[in-house]
């Protein structure tokens, strides 16, 4: 049996066990008294096993010479052709509603992007846990193939790494040499080394959110888009629900986990903790933090000066710390906001920031985690790498070394740093084109392609104010807005090597 299993494709395989997964929100629609969803649920469920399980028997044979490929393909696959899927059962549950927008919508889910086109009234609860699961399970695939698949590649991120390889890090290290071992042990061995892990979190918040006071199926939703970075909700959003301030503390605590890799790679013992106090990105994530929350403070601080609040003490502080945790989850690429970002608004007169958080969002979170964006680490290279051409400029004679920070950096990885950034920069400006030929303003079409393309679905409502507005734009912006998020979660390194020829050469 196990030796079967290893010869169906495994897009296949995930396509199985997302079936599977259906049965989750058939039996919570059971248990609301909601039988119509529950039986949408629970038959979708078993159809598409039968058909599928079928398909793997006709599939199954000896893997193709090329299996890096094939798990790359993969990947494109579980973000284009699984979200057919997981519309089968809202056709029944969502009535009134065309395809393309559900499509969308769970495009939106399982690449971790969130927002969502529809108002959070007009979505029950078992479909709101639905969208949660599937951008869950859409993490999960992500920290998986980020180190099985993208980090042989060096892609996502791998390409910028530390240049010493005993320091990438213990998951890579139980893999064996990334170089030698089969792709399909790679994707095992991943698999069977995370899954603990990113169940044990996943539970750990939810069980800590349940007792600061939030219901049990809204903390699971917030503790799955917390660990898989897609900030959707139930419409109890982080801001207003019961748990409050002690909600938010926990959240922030687990999105620390959206900053490095090291954070869930590493038992956390001694030296691992001490390491992890030196890692670059934690460290870059810091000063990026506190520069951004200092900088919100202060304007919110001048607004209130303006209209004499600034006796207000409490408000200060709540202005404060609705900074940093709002800065933190559009670094990565959640989208959460704090509730006294309200209140930090109402405290000094003033809108959000949304440049600021735009750019927070391309900015991004770690390598090989669920976040978006570019990437803490290929901004760094830039920094070093410019900060280096500077003393060069200053002191064009000087003979020295690289320093320390450029030593780090594997060769290439400050060429192939830039090449992604130009070729996200052109991406932002092309997919804006895209938007605004199908009848969007520059400005709606330049935070949508952001937004798509950092996997930061939240953004658009933060910036417009309305849950659910996208539900109106044009079909054409739709599939649009759906293949920019599956090029911002794949990036378009991947991309283009699944369109370079020689990449299809056995």
């Amino acid at each position: 049996m196990g030796t079967w299993l290893r010869r169906v494709p495994l897009l296949v395989m995930m396509a199985m066990l997302f079936a599977a997964s259906m049965y989750l929100p058939a039996l919570h629609a059971l248990a609301r008294d909601a039988h119509r969803e529950a039986q949408a649920f629970f038959y979708a469920g078993t159809m598409l096993l039968a058909l599928l399980g079928g398909i793997a028997i006709a599939t199954a044979r000896e893997q193709s010479r090329n299996i890096t490929r094939s798990h790359l393909i993969a990947m494109f696959g579980a973000f284009t052709v699984l979200p057919v899927m997981a519309v089968v059962p809202l056709r029944e549950v969502v009535p009134d509603t065309r395809a393309i927008s559900l499509y969308t919508e769970m495009v939106a889910a399982i690449t971790t992007t969130g927002g969502s086109l529809f108002a959070p009234e007009r979505l029950s609860e078992t479909v709101h846990l639905w969208r949660a699961l599937v951008a869950w399970q859409g993490g999960f695939v992500i920290w998986v193939a980020a180190i099985a698949i993208l980090a042989p590649l060096n892609l996502g991120g791998f390409e910028v790494t530390e240049a010493n390889p005993g320091r990438t890090g213990p998951v890579r290290g139980a893999l064996g040499d990334v170089q030698t071992v089969r792709p399909e042990a790679r994707v095992r061995r991943a698999a069977g080394l995370l899954a603990p892990v990113y169940i044990g979190l996943t539970v750990v918040l939810w069980g800590a959110l349940v007792i600061a006071g939030e219901t049990g199926t809204t903390a699971l939703i917030h503790a799955m888009s917390t660990l898989s970075t897609s900030g959707i909700s139930d419409g109890t959003r982080i801001a207003g629900s019961a748990a409050g301030l002690a909600g938010e503390v926990l959240v922030a605590a687990f999105l620390v986990f959206a900053l490095t890799r090291q954070s869930f790679s590493t038992d956390m013992n001694r030296d691992r903790i001490r390491h992890l106090a030196d890692d670059r990105e934690l460290r870059i994530a810091g000063v990026v933090i506190g520069g951004v929350t200092v900088v919100l403070f202060l304007r919110h601080w001048i607004g209130a000066f303006e209209v004499d609040g600034l006796d207000d003490t409490a408000a200060a502080a709540g202005a404060l710390w609705g900074a940093a945790f709002t800065a933190l989850s559009f670094l990565t690429t959640t989208g959460f906001e704090s509730a006294h970002w309200d209140e930090a608004q109402a405290w000094s007169g003033l809108g959000a920031p949304a440049v600021l958080l735009l750019g927070l969002a391309i900015f991004g979170g770690g390598v090989a985690t669920t976040a978006g964006g570019v990437k803490l680490l290929r901004i760094y290279t830039l920094y070093a790498h410019g900060r280096r051409e500077m003393n060069l400029l200053v002191h064009p004679s000087m003979v020295a070394s690289a320093s320390g920070a450029v030593r780090r950096i594997p060769k290439g990885g400050i060429e192939a740093a830039w090449i992604f950034f130009m070729l996200f920069a052109t991406s932002i400006a092309a997919v804006t084109l895209a938007f605004t030929l199908t009848g969007l303003g520059f400005e709606a079409g330049l935070t949508l392609a952001i937004a798509c393309l950092t996997t930061t679905g939240p953004l658009v409502e933060v910036t417009f104010g309305n849950a659910g507005g996208l539900n109106t734009l044009p079909n054409p912006a739709k599939v649009i807005a759906a293949l920019t998020m599956v090029l911002g979660r794949l990036e378009a390194l991947a991309i283009i090597a699944l369109l370079n020829p020689d990449f299809w050469r056995d």
